[in-house]
C-alpha cells in the first residue's frame, strides 16, 4: 500500500502545528510514574520519544491536582517536580522531530481514599458512582463521596488552568482536556451522579457548565488550536451508574453546537465498546462518527481500535480528520513505519500495562530491518 494510498500518512495542518502524518497516539495509562511525587521519570521519555514517529502523541492522563488521583503510579502536572520530569519527555519527543500534548484528567468521585490520606473523594453530588480504583492494594470498590462545594467546583476550574500552564512551561505542543467517560467531568454531565440543584445541577445547560469553564480558563494559557478535548459518549462497561441515557445524545448535541464555535485543535471521540442495541443511544449503532461529525464543525478526532486499512477508510470518507491509536502503539513503537510499509503488527503483553518497569514498555523492538 503506497503512501498515495494512505490517508493515514499525509501531513496535516492542525493549527499553527504541521503534523507529519494523520495518526494519534491514544492517551494510555501505564503506571510507570513509580516515585512518591508521581513525576515523569527518564523511562518514561524514552518510551515516548520511541514512538514520536505519529503525527501527534498525546500524553497519558495527567493528574491537574492532588485529589484528582485515582489510579496507583500515574503522573501529575501539578507540582515543580512533574514539571521538570515533563520536560524530561517533552525534550525527548522534541529531540525526535515528534509532537505532544498533555491530557489533563480528574478522576472526581471514582477515586478511593487511599489515594487521597485517608480523605473521601469529592465530586457533584454525594452518589457513589458503583465503580472500582486501582488502589496500591489492588481494585477497590468506590465509596459514597463527598458533594464539591461551589467554591471548590471554581477552585477545581482554576487548578486545571494551573495545570494547562505547567504544560506549557514543561514544554508540551498543547493539552487535551480528559472529560471521558467515568472522569469528573462525565460525573458533572450525568445525571446518574449529578443530582444538584444550583448552576452546576439540573438542567443540561447547568450540567455541562464546567466543561466550558475549564475550557475558558484554559484558554486564557494557551490559543484555541492547542486545546482538544476528549468524550466517550456510550461507555457501557467499567463506568459504574454512568451510562448512556435518554439525555445523553441531546446533552452531546448541545455541547457539540456550543464547542464548534471555539476553534479547538480537535474534539477527539471514542467509539462503543459494546453493541449500542437495547440501549438509549441505539440510534448511534450504525453511524457514530457521522453523527458527530453532523453536529461539529470543528476538527475529529476518531478513536475506535481502528486498524491500518479501518483507519485510511474513515479519513477517505471524510468522517473524520485524525485517527488515535491505542493498543497497537505499546507494542509497535514503530507503528507509522509499519503503516507505511504494510508490515505486520506486534502483539503487546496486557499482564505488564501497569507493572512499573521497562518490561514490556520500552523493551518492544522496531521493525526497522525491513524498512531501513
Amino acid at each position: 500500500m503506497g503512501n498515495t494510498a494512505q490517508p493515514l500518512l499525509e501531513e496535516y495542518q492542525l493549527g499553527d502545528l504541521t503534523l507529519k502524518n494523520r495518526v494519534v497516539m491514544a492517551s494510555m495509562t501505564r503506571g510507570r510514574a513509580t516515585n512518591a511525587g508521581l513525576a515523569p521519570t527518564p523511562l518514561m521519555a524514552e518510551y515516548y520519544a520511541q514512538r514520536a514517529s505519529a503525527g501527534l502523541i498525546l500524553s497519558e492522563g495527567t493528574w491537574v491536582n492532588p485529589k484528582s488521583i485515582g489510579f496507583i503510579n500515574v503522573p501529575g502536572i501539578y507540582t515543580r517536580e512533574q514539571v521538570e520530569g515533563w520536560k524530561m519527555v517533552t525534550r525527548a519527543v522534541h529531540d525526535k522531530g515528534g509532537l505532544i500534548f498533555s491530557q489533563l484528567g480528574h478522576i472526581g468521585t471514582a477515586s478511593h481514599p487511599d489515594h487521597l490520606n485517608g480523605e473521601l473523594p469529592a465530586g457533584p453530588s454525594a452518589i457513589n458512582p458503583q465503580t472500582k480504583s486501582f488502589t496500591p492494594q489492588g481494585l477497590k470498590d468506590t465509596l459514597t463521596p463527598r458533594e464539591l462545594t461551589v467554591a471548590e467546583i471554581k477552585q477545581t476550574v482554576q487548578d486545571y488552568k494551573k495545570a494547562a500552564k505547567n504544560a506549557r512551561e514543561a514544554g508540551f505542543d498543547g493539552v487535551e482536556v480528559h472529560a471521558h467517560a467515568g472522569m469528573l467531568i462525565q460525573q458533572f454531565l450525568s445525571p446518574a451522579t449529578n443530582r444538584r440543584r444550583d448552576e452546576y445541577g439540573g438542567s443540561m445547560e447547568n450540567r455541562a457548565r464546567i466543561v466550558f469553564e475549564i475550557l475558558n480558563a484554559i484558554l486564557e494559557v494557551w490559543g484555541s488550536t492547542r486545546v482538544g478535548i476528549k468524550f466517550n459518549p456510550v461507555a457501557i462497561s467499567n463506568v459504574g451508574i454512568m451510562t448512556p441515557d435518554e439525555e445523553t445524545i441531546p446533552m452531546f448535541q448541545y455541547m457539540l453546537k456550543k464547542l464548534s464555535g471555539y476553534n479547538l485543535a480537535y474534539l477527539q471521540i471514542e467509539g462503543p465498546a459494546e453493541d449500542l442495541t437495547g440501549t438509549p443511544v441505539a440510534v448511534l449503532q450504525d453511524n457514530y462518527f457521522s453523527h458527530f461529525r453532523r453536529h461539529y464543525s470543528g476538527r475529529l478526532m476518531a478513536n475506535l481500535g481502528f486498524t491500518q486499512e479501518s483507519g485510511n477508510a474513515i479519513l477517505k470518507e471524510g468522517t473524520a480528520d485524525l485517527v488515535s491509536f491505542g493498543a497497537p502503539f505499546i507494542a509497535n513503537p514503530d507503528l507509522v513505519e509499519r503503516f507505511r510499509y504494510s508490515l505486520p503488527l506486534s502483539e503487546s503483553n496486557r499482564d505488564t500495562y501497569y507493572t512499573g518497569g521497562e518490561n514490556g514498555y520500552t523493551d518492544y523492538p522496531g521493525a526497522e530491518g525491513f524498512y531501513i
